[in-house]
């Protein structure tokens, strides 16, 4: 019996460290996404998000990988205004392959000859494994409140 205690013991730090690993891969992803939106790199702006997107924001319509991503793009190469992300993460809860992350984006809005817009977007987004190692957004839940 205390061999399998000592054993069982032995195996919480892997997962630890595992869950661990799995919590600064996501959060150098999400890093990663807001560099690449807030320079408006066109070509990576979809990385953070799994080819089964299902992307639930408040008052807009279902999205899946390709319209977001078309969403996305549209964005990054607006001449009008400029779109900055940022992020707080309140927690990241890893299980196994998958992962639930909440936490509050923000987005600031400028355009020429008007007041910055700032939104809040309280979210939850669904992170898996892929095949290749990499974290990406499966699913999300955002709703965003008024400044």
């Amino acid at each position: 019996m205390a061999a399998g205690v000592v054993t069982a013991m032995g195996e919480f730090p892997c997962r630890a460290d595992s869950d661990q690993a799995a919590r600064l891969a996501i959060r150098s992803a999400l890093e990663e996404w807001q560099s690449a939106f807030n320079n408006r790199d066109e070509r990576h702006v979809c990385d953070l998000f799994a080819r089964d997107l299902i992307a639930n924001y408040q008052g807009q319509p279902e999205r899946d990988y390709a319209s977001l991503c078309q969403l996305l793009r549209s964005s990054v190469q607006d001449p009008e205004k400029t779109y900055r992300y940022s992020f707080d993460i309140d927690e990241i809860m890893v299980f196994g392959a998958t992962a639930i992350v909440r936490l509050v984006w923000t987005l600031e809005i400028e355009s020429p000859g008007a007041a910055p817009q700032i939104l809040r977007e309280p979210a939850i987004d669904i992170f898996r494994r892929q095949d290749d190692g990499t974290w990406k957004i499966s699913r999300y839940l955002a709703h965003p409140t008024a400044p």
